[in-house]
């Protein structure tokens, strides 16, 4: 079992908001400056790149999400007490 992965994520306050990001996502734009227009996490200024985490750093639905995912894999929408997520697993 991996220890720590490294993400990036986008959050939003509004579940149409996220639901809008993930299907520009479908159509191939970049997560990495959606973030930057979208999120209102100060990690948006680095595209949302959370760097490596491990186990019980993030709260339990956005680490159920992260640590499910494969490396490139984008999550669905993960609702948590910030706001509405979206992961992106980069290794």
């Amino acid at each position: 079992m991996v220890s720590k992965i490294h993400c990036s994520h986008i959050l939003v306050e509004k579940l149409s908001v996220a639901q809008e990001i993930k299907t520009k996502l479908s159509s191939g734009e970049s997560f990495s400056k959606l973030a930057q227009q979208y999120s209102i996490d100060v990690s948006k200024k680095r595209g949302g790149d959370l760097g490596l985490f491990g186990r019980g750093a993030m709260v339990k639905e956005f680490e159920k999400a992260a640590f499910a995912l494969e490396k490139g894999q984008i999550s669905d929408i993960v609702k948590t007490q910030f706001g509405y997520h979206i992961i992106k697993r980069l290794d």
